[in-house]
């Protein structure tokens, strides 16, 4: 099953510059069963092997604007940082459900700017936007492409291809570190994410070479749809969990003797 997420997984991320987190780590949990922690770790290595592969297309295409990059991950590497220790402060359950309501308010969102995208030049405002995105990747692994795109879309003039360049760019720099201090902390499952890059390394190479001849706008507007009813199911589970435990009778010493 892993193998066969990994490649489905990649060729988003290859396409759409969006799915590193937001596919992975729902998916980690709610199919294979990982634990939260182990999910992103897991989530964000993978990522970031995935990217290596990818980028260089976009690079080669000339498809990566180095100044929208630099102001993204200038801002965004601290938060990641941050975003790793606090997700250890955590409990579990809250951690997913935070996760999947991340995603269907990110993704709904993006799905109304399908329609509504009117372009400016405000570069510069992208920096305090990159420090709350790699707040949130380094705690969940989600939202590096989804609102990184949205940003890019609204706060850019960049072409389609330019932002998935770009967002894979400036994942990739997020992942990487996020991804480090959650190996170092023994968040990654290194089983799962070997049969991950089994499936994703080749994913990857083959979503690399259809990047250019395959519309991603369409993809991502699919991609979104997928990530509602993901994002949903996660945050039903996660937090059924928390109620269900919230409301269950305390056992006392002298109860658990009768």
């Amino acid at each position: 099953m892993e193998i066969a997420l990994g490649f489905i997984i990649s060729i988003f991320i290859a396409l759409t510059g969006v799915g590193a987190g937001s596919l992975t780590t729902p998916l980690l949990f709610l199919l294979v069963g990982l634990p939260a922690k182990e999910c992103v770790g897991t989530a964000l290595v993978f990522a970031t092997v995935v990217k290596v592969v990818t980028v260089p297309s976009y690079v080669a295409r000339q498809q990566v604007n180095w100044r929208v990059f630099t102001y993204l991950t200038v801002a965004g590497l601290p938060g990641v940082v941050a975003g790793a220790f606090l997700m250890k402060r955590l409990p579990t359950d809250i951690v997913m459900g935070c996760v999947g309501l991340t995603i269907v308010s990110i993704t709904l969102v993006n799905l109304f700017r399908f329609a509504h995208v009117v372009q400016h030049d405000r570069t510069r405002w992208l920096a305090p936007l990159g420090t709350l995105i790699g707040l949130e990747m380094g705690f969940s692994s989600a939202g590096a492409g989804a609102i990184g795109a949205l940003a890019m879309m609204s706060l850019s003039k960049l072409t389609t291809a330019e932002i998935v360049g770009t967002n894979l760019t400036f994942g990739l720099a997020l992942s990487a570190v996020g991804g480090l201090i959650h190996a170092s902390l023994g968040d990654v499952n290194t089983m799962v994410l070997w049969r991950l890059l089994a499936g994703g390394v080749v994913g990857a190479f083959a979503g690399s070479a259809l990047a250019g001849r395959v519309e991603s706008r369409k993809l991502r507007f699919a991609l979104c749809l997928a990530l509602v009813y993901i994002g949903a199911q996660l945050s039903w589970t996660s937090f059924s969990k928390v109620y269900a435990t919230a409301t269950a009778p305390s056992v006392t010493p002298a109860t658990a003797q009768k």
